[in-house]
């Protein structure tokens, strides 16, 4: 895909416009309009104000809480700007929906719900998905259009070496499943590591078993890609707290946030909780002293610019 920035038309959705106009704003791009409303039933009527006939459409909408409305926000846009015969249409996605079912474990009788997202996605129209910290990079192969996972490490962990000068931070893997993500930062910062050993009966419930490396009087720096309902980062941090950390912090790319996080996080021992604005603040969080937002418009802007005039991604995260 190659094509001038000037002739690149970029729409979003209705769930990410702060992060879409930031975007658009650093590629010196206007955001085109569309009129995204609701029958009175709930159903989605989309109409986009601007002509896409030949031109290459970027599309951004996260699939943040409420998930099924902005996926289906997202598909009718597809839907439109492919009927309206825009020659390539790219689908933005900073927060993907549904990447945490991404297989049927012990067999049982569940859907493999990503890939259902990847065939819909598909099947309206997209030429390309880019998206950021996929919970499961395989995931990429569910897709027949080429799929960019973006990562969100460079401005994570450029606000972690800042609070972390005094040679004493370590950074913690959640559980042993994203020990790859922790030692990449960890190799990042020239900073220990340590892993938290904990398993997870039923979605959304986390016990934390052992810690596994010395956390004693060490400022923490637990990263992960997701933080939902905060428990088991909740529980981490007491569990740290009590093996003698001086302090924890959690740094997550996609600050979901569901289910009463905010008071949980308010009320735990965790010190901050550090998010990227994949996943818009709603007004609790941004009313709690101990959640903090970063934003990664800067690599999203400069993701797209490499992807439309042939350039390296590999690079850019290197």
């Amino acid at each position: 895909m190659s094509a001038p920035l000037e002739d690149l038309v970029i729409f979003s959705g209705s769930a990410c416009r702060g992060l879409s106009s930031q975007v658009a704003a650093k590629l010196k791009i206007e955001l085109a309009n569309a009129e995204v409303r609701r029958f009175s039933d709930g159903e989605h009527w989309i109409e986009l104000l601007d002509n896409v006939r030949g031109k290459s459409v970027l599309i951004i909408q996260s699939m943040c809480p409420p998930v099924n409305d902005n996926l289906m926000e997202l598909m009718l846009m597809i839907d439109a700007a492919r009927r309206s015969s825009a020659l390539n249409i790219v689908a933005m996605a900073p927060y993907l929906g549904y990447s945490r079912q991404d297989r049927r474990p012990r067999s049982v009788r569940v859907p493999i719900s990503a890939r259902v997202v990847a065939d819909m996605l598909g099947r309206a129209g997209i030429s390309r998905l880019l998206t950021m910290d996929l919970h499961s990079e395989q995931i990429q192969g569910f897709y027949d259009a080429p799929v960019d996972n973006m990562y969100a490490m460079p401005v994570l962990t450029g606000d972690i070496a800042q609070r972390a000068d005094g040679g004493d931070g370590i950074i913690i893997a959640p559980d042993v499943g994203g020990v790859v993500r922790a030692r990449a930062f960890a190799n990042n910062l020239g900073m220990d590591l340590a892993i938290l050993d904990k398993r997870r009966p039923r979605a959304n419930v986390a016990k934390v078993m052992n810690i596994i490396g010395d956390v004693s009087g060490k400022r923490c720096f637990i990263v992960d890609d997701i933080v939902d309902t905060a428990n088991t980062l909740c529980q981490a941090a007491g569990a740290l707290k009590e093996a003698g950390a001086k302090s924890v912090s959690a740094y997550c790319t996609h600050g979901v946030l569901s289910g009463g996080a905010e008071q949980r996080v308010a009320e735990s021992p965790l010190d901050e909780l550090v998010v990227t604005d994949t996943v818009p603040l709603s007004e609790a969080s941004r009313g709690c002293g101990k959640i903090r937002g970063l934003t990664v418009a800067s690599i999203l802007a400069e993701t797209v610019s490499r992807v439309y005039q042939q350039g390296s991604l590999s690079s850019l995260f290197s």
